[in-house]
């Protein structure tokens, strides 16, 4: 038993109870600036300070959210009435988080793939973040299907990755949310998108066992089994909740303590369709709580509303409470499309 292994367990478990799921805001300086450069919004650490101040203080968030992802910058920073978001995240019952690895970059000869930069440090990096007050951390693998692609060696060095940020974070108190992403730009089929993401959680709980993570105290954060955004043969709703379901049955430990799925590029309705019908058909079979970790799928209504205007914010917050309603719905198969249309009808 590690040092922190009791509140490991107590705080993966908070994170994700009953309907709850896990909210990325993670989003680089860099990506957040694209973001609003789309919509006019000036690239400022203000503008920043003033959307994350939005999405914090919405409210009623903690009714559907365990806890935020937050980015270095986000962590340090407070509302503009001086309270730190540290305190606005607890105050609400939620649980603060933060992203630890330093991005995905180009692999050396491996033309295509990706390797996650980011363990150098890592060990003092947790230590800080746990005593502001971080209880769980997240690290993104990026794994690209294509022509050739994914190698093993990409696989494997990305999963070595996730393997040691995991027993790194175990060791300083924070529960590790392992997000291997297998991406969904490309013409791959369904069939394809399973055999890599088969292969790559196989060899990703390979390395977190060789490392001695346990499995109790940490999250999958996984893509789902879709077709490729330009494959001309798209999967049902119940062909991707059942390919990625079985999938997981496959290679995932039953002691893991929950699933929280990205979007992963995915509309709004789409990955609220998909998880819904995992809780809905799946269920039984499942020995984790299926639940979600969204950046764009919960947040984009709210963005484009807001549109960096204070006079937006009040029905931008309200955008996104409705989009964490419908997948903590979504999280126990309540969740039907009949929602969507009501809200558009509003």
């Amino acid at each position: 038993m590690g040092t922190y292994s009791k509140e490991l367990k107590s705080t993966a478990r908070s994170l994700i109870h009953k309907g709850k799921g896990i909210l990325a805001m993670d989003e680089s300086n860099g990506t957040c600036n694209k973001r609003f450069d789309a919509l006019g919004i000036p690239t400022t650490e203000l503008a920043r300070q003033s959307y994350r101040e939005l999405i914090l203080t919405v409210p009623g968030l903690s009714d559907y959210v365990g806890g935020p992802i937050l980015y270095d910058e986000t962590i340090r920073q407070a509302t503009r009435a001086g309270v730190p978001f540290l305190k606005v995240i607890a105050d609400a019952g939620m649980i603060p988080g933060i992203k630890v690895d330093t991005g995905a970059k180009d692999m050396a000869s491996r033309p295509g793939e990706k390797i996650t930069e980011g363990l150098d440090g890592l060990r003092d990096r947790i230590a800080e973040y746990y005593q502001m007050g971080a209880r769980f951390a997240k690290w993104r693998a990026v794994i690209t299907i294509g022509d050739g692609i994914p190698s093993r060696a990409c696989i494997e060095a990305n999963a070595h990755g996730l393997a040691r940020y995991a027993a790194l974070c175990q060791e300083g108190g924070l529960v590790p949310i392992v997000e291997p992403e297998v991406l969904i730009d490309g013409d791959h089929s369904l069939e394809r998108c399973y055999q890599v993401t088969d292969e790559t959680l196989d060899t990703v709980f390979s390395q977190l066992y060789t490392q001695g993570v346990a499995y109790d105290q940490m999250i999958l954060k996984p893509s789902m089994v879709i077709p490729g955004k330009a494959c001309p043969e798209q999967a049902s709703v119940e062909a991707v909740a059942e390919a990625t379901v079985r999938c997981l049955l496959k290679n995932v430990p039953a002691t893991v303590a929950g699933i929280a799925f990205l979007s992963g590029g995915q509309t709004k309705e789409q990955s609220s369709a998909h998880l819904n019908a995992m809780n809905k058909l799946f269920s039984d079979q499942c020995t984790w709580p299926d639940t979600f970790s969204y950046a764009l799928a919960i947040q984009q209504p709210a963005l484009d509303n807001w549109a960096g205007k204070d006079s937006n914010v009040e029905e931008a917050q309200q955008r996104l409470l409705q989009r964490a309603k419908f997948n903590s719905l979504a999280s126990k198969g309540e969740y039907s499309s009949d929602l969507e249309k009501q809200l558009a009808a509003v």
